[in-house]
Formats: structure tokens, sequence, C-alpha cells
């Protein structure tokens, strides 16, 4: 898979008339964005798409805007969900969100992150969930525990945590907040 990143550097400024130097793409006064672009991949909730679109349709998954990705790919995360997750091997069984594998598998077929904008950001803070995501979130022991660990996150336990605690290197305190590559 061959990966390609443009970086397009900006500034601001107070001065409406503002025009930007030309950077050489296309010969205008701005980045050339001619051609033709596709969406390759989706990555709102990490794991989401690996564990529940089935390798046929990853592809078809990863291309379809979200708002269409509830209807076209619900089914498929439920059945996929209830054969993974003992936690929901029975009709009526919930997770910790109170929510049956239709429900939940609602939530996750569509790959965006929800916003709280009057609250707390988090992906999980053991009373806020899925409300936003930090940096320092353990985002796939989340997932785990939420498709694993029942109603209350105990069941399943040994499949309920990464067991990967905290970054690698701290995060900055600043701008750009991630860590500097290894």
């Amino acid at each position: 898979m061959t990966c390609a990143i443009a970086a397009l550097s900006f500034s601001c400024s107070n001065d409406d008339d503002y025009t930007p130097p030309n950077n050489g793409g296309g010969g205008g006064n701005g980045p050339d964005f001619s051609g033709v672009y596709a969406q390759q991949d989706q990555m709102g909730r990490p794991a989401v798409n690996t564990v529940f679109v089935s390798s046929d349709s990853k592809n078809m998954f990863n291309m379809t805007i979200p708002s269409q990705q509830n209807a076209g790919f619900q089914t498929m995360f439920q059945t996929n969900l209830e054969a993974l997750s003992p936690a929901f091997a029975n009709p009526g069984d919930m997770n910790a969100l109170g929510q049956d594998s239709a429900a939940f598998s609602t939530l996750l077929a569509t790959d965006v992150l929800n916003l709280s904008l009057d609250g707390t950001t988090t992906f999980y803070d053991g009373t806020n969930v899925l409300t936003g995501r930090a940096l320092a979130d353990d985002v796939i022991t989340v997932e785990l525990l939420l498709i694993f660990g029942g109603e209350d996150f105990s069941e399943n336990p040994t499949l309920s945590n990464d067991n990967v605690d905290a970054n690698d290197k701290p995060f900055l305190t600043s701008f750009p907040y991630l860590a500097a590559p290894w």
C-alpha cells in the first residue's frame, strides 16, 4: 500500500486583502486541488472497521460516506458482533452503555466520533462514554470493554483489555501535542 502525505502550509492574517504566495501548484495563488481523489480509509474509531467489516467489504466501507454507512453495514456489524462476543450471545444481552447488539452495532457502523459540545470530551473516563476523544484515552481497551465486558465490564476479562496502559512517550503540553516519533 502506497501512502502519500501532502503538507500544506497556511498563515493567519487579519488582513482581509491577503493573497497567499504562489506555491507552484497549478500556476495560481494556492494549492492545486485538481485531479481525482478517493477516500482510502476511515478510522474515527480505531479497530472497529478492522474487526467488524468483512474482508471483502473493507474497501467499500472505507469509501462510503458516514451518513450512508449504517444503512449499508449495520447488519454486517451486528452479525459479526454476535459471532465474536460472548457478551452478546443471548437476545437481550447488553453492554455497559445499556445497548443490545442491534443498538451497539448501529452506533459502531457509522465511523464518526461523537462529541459533547457542553461536557467532558473523552472516549471513557469512568462516567462519560463516547463523548469525544482525548489523546491519552485508552481507546482500544474501551472498545474491548464495550464489546466483551457485558453490562458492568466484568464479563470476559481476558478479552476486555489490551494491556497497553499509556503511550510509549509522553504527550507534549503544547501543539502539536503528539510525542515525537521514535
